[in-house]
């Protein structure tokens, strides 16, 4: 597929996996009833299935994914690691230790109660990797950032540990929401969201022409005038609050930020990040609400959660992609 054909494709993916998202279920809606409850509401069951319940659900799935492949796609470039996800910088484990403390200390009850301290807890593991990363010659670089958000990452995850296993309540709680799913969400997440998202994607495409000359190397981006420090720090923040927003939202969602920005620089061939951080988020956005769509087919009339479709699809697609010559360059 050629770089013009690219974003119409992303674009009609989008809007297939949005209009199936409401459509499918236990009860099916076909889509002239989705269009209807869309455009002129009403009372029937279902106008009500569509509105009340899938609209909200498809609307976090979409910005979910929107935002971890962004971030995918700015933080493989500020680690200049191909096989870089969101995960790198510690945000998921930061985000399940955020909710493990709400859940044990009784802060919190419930998606609402629990989605400012998973995004707290991503937001404070991120700042902690860049400030060990920083300490030191050489400043942050990307192999420090990776090596300090993988020791944190361990280290969080064995104080969580802890906690889970001495709490059998806690545990029961914390199980449905590290699952990664899309299901139970209201018409408020979105709103909670959107300023994340917006200061994310902002910093991360501010960013995009200075990420184009880190990928040359950080001795090259200084001969082209970008200061390094200011490039990788400004895009680890926006990815980071990208991040933030969708696993407070969705769960930790498996692959979607690892894979999808390989696919976008497949299709596009040539152009930098200012075009695939804006194609990253399409894809991103369709992958993961196709995978909850999946999620209610397979096992129908149960559900299986988007985390757990995207990692059982996913894992073979990018071992493919890693496999074939260029996929990660």
């Amino acid at each position: 597929m050629s770089s013009p054909l690219a974003f119409p494709a992303a674009v009609l993916a989008v809007a297939v996996a949005a209009l199936l998202s409401l459509a499918v279920g236990t009860r099916a809606v076909p889509p002239s009833a989705v269009l209807d409850a869309l455009l002129h509401g009403g009372g029937s069951p279902d106008a009500l299935v569509v509105r009340s319940l899938r609209l909200p659900r498809t609307e976090v799935g979409l910005a979910a994914g929107a935002a971890l492949g962004t971030a995918g796609a700015a933080l493989q470039a500020v680690t200049r690691n191909p096989l870089a996800d969101p995960g790198i910088l510690g945000l998921s484990q930061g985000a399940a230790a955020g909710v493990v403390l709400a859940i044990a200390l009784g802060l919190g009850h419930g998606f609402g109660g629990y989605v400012w301290y998973a995004f707290a807890g991503a937001v404070v593991a991120a700042c902690l990797v860049y400030g060990i990363a920083a300490r030191g010659r050489g400043g942050a670089s990307p192999v420090k950032l990776a090596l300090a958000g993988t020791a944190l990452s361990a280290m969080t995850a064995g104080g969580t540990t802890v906690v889970l296993t001495s709490s059998s309540a806690t545990l029961d709680q914390f199980r449905f929401w590290q699952v990664g799913a899309l299901s139970g969400r209201d018409a408020g997440t979105v709103v909670r969201m959107l300023p994340f998202l917006v200061g994310g994607a902002v910093l991360v495409l501010a960013c995009a022409r200075g990420l184009d000359a880190l990928a040359l190397g950080d001795e090259t981006a200084w001969a082209l005038g970008h200061r390094v420090a200011v490039v990788r720090g400004c895009a680890a923040l926006g990815a980071t609050l990208l991040t933030a927003a969708a696993v407070a939202a969705a769960g930790p969602i498996a692959f979607v930020g690892l894979a999808v920005p390989h696919l976008a620089r497949r299709l596009l061939r040539r152009g930098g990040y200012g075009a695939v951080l804006p194609l990253s988020a399409l894809l991103g956005a369709a992958l993961l609400t196709a995978a909850d769509v999946a999620g209610r087919v397979v096992r129908a009339p149960a559900e299986v959660p988007a985390g757990v479709m995207t990692a059982l699809v996913g894992v073979p697609v990018l071992v493919l992609l890693v496999r074939r010559r260029g996929a990660v360059s």
